[in-house]
């Protein structure tokens, strides 16, 4: 652009009379005013004193010059996660400062969230037209969210296709696929598994099979009580105060394909299927430790070596090695050698019609108007950084994919107390996981309707 150059000096005029006998000297500044113009490119301003000499004297200028700017500008992609805790976020920002070292022109800012408080946050950003670029949600938030059309599918697509669809486990995908696009709305990420975990030593001697489906469960349970020191064959949830009882019901149903509602939208909890999980479930309890119980007594019983079974999550793994902690703050001494080593593990459960497993998994959810290298950050950390933040939690993050379960399972040092067939088992879980509260054609009074059951707890006290 064309621009006015303005050269400036201060003159003062001095003169020293001398003897007039004798000759002067006068000595002289001289103020010009000069003006140029040139063509320069220009970014943005900057202010610069130079000395220049115009006609053969030396004046001090001040201009003010446009320049080229250093570029400065990042993309930013904003990930809030539900890892929370001091030390996950710590990891969190430790893969994103490796990602960002590798792409340099990408800046990655975590941002740690409360779980209980993803709808109000996603409400109050979206308000203000600023959504995050990534979010890590459970995956009972995918379905609402994706009837609000704030998830970006084709990008959640993407990244599957581009870590390679085959790697996922088929029971995360399919519990994020919208059933209205046919899409993956999120990208599954990690997440626990419940299944029973038996004394597979006992078991042995005599001479049954693993309990993975209604009939296996019934007869290791009537057969176990009364074996050595075994009193009762499970423990079941009976604390009507707790939801233990709900979740393991849940499986049992699911297996039965008994559902809260059908495909038409009517209520089905008095189904010819459901009112068989409801007497399958109870009828389990004439060998069941009796009174009130909870995950806390399953636990206990189990590893006091007074029941043979429980149902639990993949978070009892280092509880079987260790001993779990006791609710006045003691740990409970392991009344059985190698208790881990002779555990086994039993996920699936078959019933008359159909089988499920049960858990909770983890979603990745990019979100509409997020810059495309959002995809980037999405697959580096199911990728390059996905060890770092499995091993935070290993017994409740079990990998979604089948290329990561190797890894996966030298990531804790208590994984060595189990059989690699223990392992796979777990990293199996996922293939026949199901909700009713996350099956994807329930429409969101419907899952209001779930949460409710959940929430009053009622099959706990039948």
């Amino acid at each position: 652009m064309k621009k006015t150059i303005f050269l400036s000096a201060v003159a003062l005029l001095m003169s020293l009379v001398l003897a007039a006998c004798q000759p002067q000297t006068v000595e002289v500044e001289v103020t010009r005013v000069v003006t140029e113009t040139e063509e320069v490119p220009v970014e943005v301003t900057r202010v610069i004193t130079e000395e220049i000499v115009v006609e053969g004297e030396t004046v001090e200028v001040t201009r003010v010059v446009e320049v080229a700017a250093e570029p400065t500008d990042k993309v930013v992609v904003e990930f809030w996660t539900t890892d929370n805790e001091e030390d996950r976020v710590n990891v969190y920002e430790s893969v994103a400062a490796d990602f960002m070292a590798e792409n340099p022109g990408i800046e990655v800012r975590i941002v740690p969230i409360e779980e209980s408080g993803i709808t109000q946050r996603i409400a109050t950003a979206q308000a203000a037209n600023r959504l995050p670029d990534i979010v890590r949600m459970g995956v009972e938030r995918v379905a609402a969210f994706a009837a609000d059309g704030i998830l970006d599918q084709d990008a959640a697509e993407a990244v599957i296709n581009a870590i390679g669809e085959d790697d996922f486990r088929a029971g995360p995908l399919a519990m994020v696929t919208d059933p209205d696009t046919g899409q993956y709305a999120t990208i599954p990420y990690d997440g626990w598994i419940q299944a029973i975990w038996y004394r597979q030593d006992v078991l042995n001697e005599l001479g049954l099979d693993a309990p993975t489906s209604w009939d296996t469960i019934q007869a290791a349970c009537e057969a176990m009580a009364g074996t050595g020191n075994l009193l009762y064959g499970i423990t079941l949830g009976t604390d009507p105060g707790q939801n233990y009882g709900q979740q393991i019901f849940e499986q049992v149903a699911i297996s039965n394909n008994a559902w809260p509602f059908d495909e038409a939208g009517n209520v089905t909890m008095n189904s010819p299927e459901m009112v068989e999980a409801l007497a399958f479930y109870a009828g389990l309890q004439d060998c069941a430790a009796p009174g009130p119980q909870y995950w806390r007594g399953a636990r206990e019983n189990y590893e006091l070596d007074t029941a043979g079974m429980l149902f639990y999550s993949t978070y009892i793994m280092d509880d079987l090695v260790d001993g779990s902690g006791t609710e006045d703050g003691g740990t409970i001494e392991i009344a059985v050698a190698d208790l881990a080593a002779n555990t086994g593990f039993a996920p699936e459960m078959a019933g008359p019609n159909g089988s499920a497993s049960y858990g909770q998994l983890v979603t990745l959810g990019i979100m509409q108007g997020a810059d495309p290298e959002a995809q980037a950050v999405a697959q580096y950390f199911l990728q390059e950084g996905y060890g770092e933040v499995l091993g935070l939690a290993p017994f409740g993050k079990v990998p979604v994919l089948k290329s990561a379960v190797d890894d996966w399972k030298t990531s804790s040092e208590y994984f060595a107390n189990y059989s690699d067939e223990t392992l796979d088992q777990i990293a199996n879980g996922y293939e026949t996981m199901q909700r009713w509260l996350f099956r994807h054609d329930y429409n969101a009074d419907q899952r209001s309707v779930i949460g409710t059951i959940e929430g009053r707890l009622p099959l706990p006290e039948q």
